[in-house]
């Protein structure tokens, strides 16, 4: 009997395969590397660069594919260090170059649609629904402020082993999301998959020390999950959800706070000014909170990304 196949490819034990797989109708070739345990256990995906100008998953990524021994693995890991070639190969931030289209909004995806929807459909059909856990690893985009912390889906059937990855995690804050669409997380979970989205890194930047949280994280819910040996350690965090605003115009923005920084309800957290200096918008706090990322850069655009802030859970 032929044994479980990740995107046309048999897990034997004790093999590694470095490969691409074409997304029909587009030109592009999506590295995957899987490393095949010589013992049984689940199969873990691990991905980066879906977002592709966060570079600190790219990188752990891309060393985690060539460190994890398959003689210790107890299952298999399957990892995807950039899942957005084009996007990182061209600099366009969160996009897909061909489309202009945010990866992490179009899934499940289209097999006829656009090359963001066709890469979407991909990664899903190929990958995401022939794993047992899924880690996706982001950071603060190119224009974007951020403190690490972590996604979890709520209420979905798999919501225990998800939270149990997440505390794998060492970070001091973790979301738990009410987000069911669009995101290739959000989706497995759904599907009964369970998955986290690790946020770490920003601005267009890397550094080791950050790369090596990183793939100490991954190893450590690898050890949870049984498929590499030793103890794994669990991290408290504060527990909150997450609320979104855009920008309702575009010029200059001033943000007050900074990415892990407090704040209370009625608090100024930023203003945007036109041209000439003058204020056209200003936001203030709701209720008490954190902020867990905001644009970070001079401009901001209409309708774009401005903050994003937790609010604790009771």
């Amino acid at each position: 009997m032929a044994g479980k196949q990740i995107a046309g490819h048999e897990l034997v034990p004790g093999k590694t395969i470095k490969d691409h797989i074409h997304v029909g109708g587009t030109q592009f070739q999506v590295p995957h590397v899987l490393l095949c345990g010589e013992k049984e256990g689940p199969t873990v995906l691990i991905t980066a660069g879906i977002h592709n100008a966060e570079y600190i998953g790219i990188q752990a990524a891309i060393e985690l594919s060539n460190e994890i021994d398959v003689s210790e693995l107890a299952g298999n890991v399957v990892i995807l260090p950039l899942v957005n070639c084009s996007g990182f190969e061209n600099r366009t931030m969160s996009l897909v170059y061909e489309d202009g289209k945010n990866l992490n909004r179009v899934f499940p995806g289209d097999k006829d649609g656009s090359e963001a929807d066709r890469l979407a459909h991909v990664l899903f059909e190929a990958f995401i629904k022939n794993v047992d856990m899924y880690i996706d690893l982001h950071g603060g985009d190119g224009y974007e402020n951020l403190m690490p912390f972590v996604y979890y889906l709520g209420d979905t059937d798999c919501e225990e082993i998800a939270r149990s990855m997440m505390e794998c995690v060492n970070s001091d804050y973790c979301v738990r999301s009410r987000c069911r669409t669009g995101g290739a997380y959000n989706l497995a979970s759904v599907h009964g998959i369970p998955s986290i989205l690790i946020e770490r890194g920003q601005m267009g930047t890397w550094s080791r020390e950050e790369v090596e949280a990183d793939k100490t994280d991954v190893r450590n819910i690898l050890k949870y999950l049984g498929v590499l040996p030793g103890e794994h350690v669990r991290y408290p965090k504060t527990e909150l959800t997450e609320y979104n605003y855009s920008a309702p115009v575009a010029g200059c923005w001033y943000p007050e706070k900074k990415a892990g920084e407090t704040f209370s309800e009625g608090e100024k957290l930023g203003e945007i000014r036109d041209y000439f200096g003058q204020s056209v918008y200003t936001e203030y706090a709701k209720e008490d909170g954190i902020v867990l990322y905001q644009c970070a850069s001079l401009n901001i655009v209409k309708n774009g990304p401005m903050l994003a802030y937790g609010v604790r859970l009771d």
